[in-house]
């Protein structure tokens, strides 16, 4: 396995803990990610974790899995199974009890020094969330 997909593992150890020194390791810390409830980007390993905890508000027990990971040139991209259940207030929905199972693809960015930079997500759902009045 290649360095960049073992980081990719130790990624879906840190995503689904909330691993704080992971998270440090494996993302640069000028890194910008944005959330549909997040107008402004956020930064860093500190950052992406809050994506994290932000899924976390609605679905307490999501999980991560990794289905398939390819790497080409400083780019990863990772078919995730994402499932949970939806317990808590998400995005302005009340919990419903209802269970999520679903894949999601994103593609990955590292520098040279081998952090990640940039994670490009199913945006176009985003896009969906916003029309809804689900997103700002």
């Amino acid at each position: 396995m290649s360095d960049l997909k073992n980081k990719m593992k130790k990624f879906e150890t840190m995503i689904n803990t909330a691993d704080d020194a992971l998270a440090e390791e494996l993302i640069a810390a000028d890194a910008s990610f944005y959330t549909p409830a997040s107008p402004e980007p956020l930064y860093g390993g500190k950052g992406y974790l809050s994506v994290v905890h932000w899924m976390r508000q609605g679905f307490s027990d999501v999980q991560w899995i990794i289905k398939d990971c390819v790497e080409e040139g400083n780019k990863v991209a990772v078919l995730w199974n994402l499932a949970g259940t939806h317990d808590g207030d998400f995005m302005g929905q009340k919990a419903t009890g209802n269970k999520l199972n679903t894949t999601v693809m994103n593609i990955y960015y590292f520098n040279d020094a081998g952090k990640i930079v940039n994670d490009v997500a199913a945006e176009g759902i985003f896009g969906v969330f916003k029309a809804l009045g689900l997103a700002k």
